[in-house]
């Protein structure tokens, strides 16, 4: 009989560019952890210099798009003018805002191995019409847990915060351990994990790559691996405001949705221009349409 209080959730498989992604969030009866409504782990699989995710410009509003690598690199271009190469351990931050389009590419000089996880952020009705933005965080807090060391690219933990702007309460962190560790959470957020490599034993779970595991309402967050285990913590306070999620874009209702759909396949200004040699990516028909 399984006797844990951790709800573990699997995965499902998606097709992102190049990539065979294990997408843990959303799901049927769990569309969001906190503020968090979308988890893609990428990889691993191995990438050249010229093909990598090879994702073409695609548009988003009403989210920030959270990309972490635990391996190989990949090169960010938006709409803003960004182009910024991700490595292990750095953050990169997009703010859709009323809207943002960007491209995921090869970086023309990395070949190897490639796995990391996006996450997006719902941004909550106060800011979610608002401008876009890029942040990069090339060195994010560290902090001892014991036999283990969370990074923490979001929000705050253990006593660190992230430099990066957020605009509610939340936590985003990698937890890299071998062995026990254990950190404080806060009682009035909702958390979850995603292992992207290893096992780790919560609360009398073993959770491994290709779930979610949503955790109970806890002040103090115990884990154990026998191997080294890399895995993300997620968690926040419910946002309190009904998403209407469809393709890239985080809205309130069909007709934003179908606004924004028209105003990416019509090209004009809300979302910009990418500089990039990808193709440009159309939106699909809703299904409501």
């Amino acid at each position: 009989m399984d006797d844990t209080d951790v709800e573990i959730r699997p995965s499902h498989h998606a097709s992102v560019g190049a990539f065979d992604v294990r997408r843990a969030l959303p799901q049927r009866g769990r569309r969001t952890v906190g503020p968090w409504c979308f988890a893609d782990h990428m990889g691993p699989a191995d990438v050249t210099e010229e093909h990598g995710l090879d994702i073409g410009p695609h548009p988003h509003t009403g989210l920030h798009t959270v990309t972490w690598l635990i391996d190989g690199e990949a090169l960010h271009r938006d709409s803003l003018g960004s182009e910024q190469v991700i490595t292990p351990g750095q953050l990169n931050l997009m703010t859709a805002g009323h809207g943002v389009s960007h491209a995921e590419e090869a970086t023309g000089r990395y070949s190897g191995r490639l796995e990391g996880i996006q996450l997006w952020l719902a941004q909550p009705e106060a800011t979610r019409n608002g401008d876009a933005a890029f942040a990069h965080v090339a060195d994010p807090p560290r902090v001892d847990i014991g036999e283990g060391v969370a990074t923490v690219f979001l929000g705050s933990l253990a006593g660190v915060a992230s430099p990066a702007r957020v605009e509610v309460d939340l936590v985003g962190a990698e937890l890299d351990v071998r062995g026990a560790a254990r950190m404080a959470l806060r009682h009035d957020f909702e958390h979850a994990i995603v292992v992207l490599e290893g096992a780790l034993e919560v609360r009398g779970a073993t959770l491994t790559p290709g779930s979610l595991g949503v955790l109970p309402s806890i002040d103090e967050l115990e884990v154990r691996s026998r191997e080294r285990t890399r895995a993300i913590l997620i968690g926040g306070a419910p946002l309190g405001e009904t998403l209407f999620m469809w393709w890239n874009f985080v809205a309130r209702s069909r007709d934003e949705v179908t606004a924004m759909r028209e105003s990416w396949q019509r090209g004009d200004d809300r979302f910009g221009r990418v500089a990039s040699a990808l193709a440009r990516i159309d939106a699909p028909a809703p299904y409501w349409s």
